[in-house]
């Protein structure tokens, strides 16, 4: 009985024993556990370090050193060292590759290789780097840091220094070589003309923090000028000039020692325009006092020789700085002087009907000569239009065909025109010839647009829009490119803006050569006929192809509305010289006799361009 107490005593004892072994290698495996959470990498904080510095975090970075190197270098001395170099290079984009880590324990050496590239304000550079780390008493790897982990050539007694040369900004010259933006002697930028070419050359401004980064990679820098409207927007990339910079080391008697990296100063291209900047001062003129737009082209080349919008404002001011009186009162404007209005869409009103005539002889959808029959001076279509009908200001005895439609700008005419056509065969040629697309021109315009989502939602829209109202909304300047097409046997001419380039169509074959040619001769008549709307803008010995038209910006026939006045020219002559096509548009014409209050104008800047 007593041995078998004993086995059962010695069993027990076996098993407290091997329970005690395990409890104490659970024990350890716990206790290395925890003591190996807090435990980082030297590739880690490495890491950690490079994102501290892309996100300018020095005081994050100073957290990452060694005790050995706080020894040695304070905190602020260490944060100002890195602050003033990274930020003075512009130092971004940076990253390390080639990562290899070595660890000697017995030696208790850890150290990383490790190649950085970096972006700066003279290109980007890549270094290969070493790093030592101490392992203090956290468990933890903790940066030796030295200036050469900055640049490898860089001793502590060392200053990195930065020189940068400016390059010039490019002019902006009128065709014939007058200065329209230039930079004086103290680098300032100038605007000869001031009010009268402000939204066509716009001007420059300090570079924001979402343009520099949306021109992250090109050379700018916080301290950069950028154009911010206009010509000089347009042509940003070739007017401004790229600055000549150097990083270099010096020792601490400023002797230059070696140099990192330079790029060459580079001066900014000029560039010349089609731009006539006489003919500008003579819309200018015209135009100052209302609010208008104007865009003059030669129809057979394509070049846009002015660009108008009234009222304006001087570019200079934007350089030499506003007072915030002055500031306020441009900004609270009621006619929004720097609203660029030839970059909008607006109502053409009657001055689309050539294009809709245009439309309808190219579809075969009518002939010229085709007599839509009198209505009088309203009319609608069957009675599912309700109330609605359409207008038109007087009526004519001659028969109601395409030419007396233009000569008498017969609203009915067009809008029987519109649904003659139909729907789907009017919105597929208003595409074809444009509508719905960005011009293909330097500066930025609003695309031309037709009913609702360019399609028509019902009868009374689609007629309606034969004259240019219901929901038609074109640019100016495509409106120059379809007028063209009628003195280029129905092809559309491409603006252009920059002296030089070759002329080309935008759109072939808009319109048939028969249309075109029927089209330009009815539109002579609006103008020298007696009794056509444009007859006012003759001018003896001239042929000009004209149409006026008065688009109402109202909801609804009865109520009263803004008007806005067109009259669009075309200069018809075989001399090079005297090409020249306008479009030209002014609000609020109400109760001063609509379109006709532009008529004078226009005539005035044709036979001034003329003499």
């Amino acid at each position: 009985m007593e041995e078998e107490n004993n086995k059962k005593s010695k069993k027990v004892a076996i098993i407290i024993s091997v329970i005690v072994v395990l409890l104490l290698i659970a024990g350890g495996v716990t206790w290395y556990i925890i003591s190996n959470l807090d435990q980082n990498t030297p590739d880690e904080v490495l890491n950690a370090y490079i994102s501290y510095l892309n996100n300018k975090d020095y005081e994050g970075m100073y957290t990452l050193l060694s005790e050995s190197t706080n020894s040695r270098v304070d905190k602020d001395t260490y944060i100002a060292r890195n602050k003033n170099i990274y930020e003075g290079i512009e130092a971004a984009n940076i990253a390390i590759s080639d990562l290899a880590v070595n660890i000697d324990k017995k030696n208790s050496s850890y150290t990383v290789t490790y190649t950085m590239s970096f972006d700066t304000l003279a290109g980007e550079l890549s270094y290969p780097f070493t790093m030592t780390f101490d392992r203090q008493d956290d468990n933890k790897y903790y940066i030796n840091w030295y200036s050469n982990l900055i640049f490898p050539d860089l001793e502590e007694s060392y200053k990195v220094r930065v020189y940068s040369t400016t390059g010039s900004r490019g002019d902006i010259l009128d065709r014939n070589g007058e200065v329209l933006a230039t930079t004086n002697e103290d680098g300032v930028r100038e605007y000869p003309y001031g009010e009268i070419a402000a939204h066509l050359v716009g001007y420059i401004r300090g570079i924001s923090a979402e343009e520099l980064q949306a021109h992250k990679g090109e050379g700018y820098t916080e301290s950069s000028t950028i154009g911010k409207t206009g010509l000089e927007l347009a042509f940003e990339d070739r007017l401004r000039g790229k600055n000549g910079t150097g990083i270099y080391i010096v020792d601490a008697n400023e002797n230059t020692l070696k140099t990192i990296a330079e790029t060459d100063v580079e001066d900014g291209e000029d560039i010349r325009t089609t731009i006539d900047i006489e003919l500008q001062k003579e819309i200018f003129n015209e135009f100052d006092g209302d609010n208008g737009l104007s865009v003059a082209m030669n129809p057979k080349t394509g070049e846009v020789l002015a660009m108008v919008s009234t009222p304006s404002f001087d570019s200079n001011s934007f350089i030499t700085g506003f007072t915030d009186e002055e500031w306020n009162t441009l900004s609270s404007d009621e006619n929004t002087p720097m609203f660029t209005r030839y970059e909008s869409t607006w109502a053409p009103g009657s001055s689309f009907k050539p294009v809709t005539g245009a439309i309808g002889l190219t579809t075969n959808s009518f002939t010229a000569d085709e007599n839509f029959g009198t209505s009088g001076t309203s009319w609608q279509n069957n009675s599912s239009w309700g109330d609605y009908k359409v207008t038109t200001l007087t009526t004519y005895s001659g028969a109601a065909n395409l030419r007396n439609a233009l000569i008498y700008s017969d609203n009915i005419y067009f809008a029987k025109a519109a649904i003659k056509i139909g729907s789907d065969t009017l919105s597929k040629q208003l595409l074809n010839i444009g509508f719905d697309k960005s011009l293909d021109f330097p500066i930025g315009m609003s695309s031309s647009q037709f009913g609702e989502n360019n399609e028509f939602s019902s009868e009374v829209q689609l007629a309606d829009s034969g004259y240019g109202q219901g929901q038609v909304l074109v640019n100016p300047l495509h409106m120059a490119s379809i007028y063209s097409a009628f003195v280029n046997d129905g092809n559309m001419i491409k603006p252009y803006i920059e002296y030089g380039e070759e002329t080309e169509y935008a759109v072939e074959n808009a319109f048939t050569e028969e249309a075109a040619e029927e089209i330009r001769d009815d539109m002579i008549q609006v103008v020298e006929n007696s009794n056509g709307t444009g007859h006012e803008a003759q001018i003896r010995g001239v042929t000009i192809a004209g149409k006026t038209g008065t688009a109402e910006l109202k909801a609804s026939k009865e109520e009263e509305g803004e008007e806005l006045g067109w009259f669009n020219a075309i200069v018809i002559s075989d001399e090079a010289n005297e090409q020249l096509l306008t479009i030209n548009m002014i609000e609020n014409v109400e109760n001063r006799r609509g379109s006709h209050y532009l008529l004078p104008k226009v005539k005035n800047i044709i036979e001034g361009y003329l003499e």
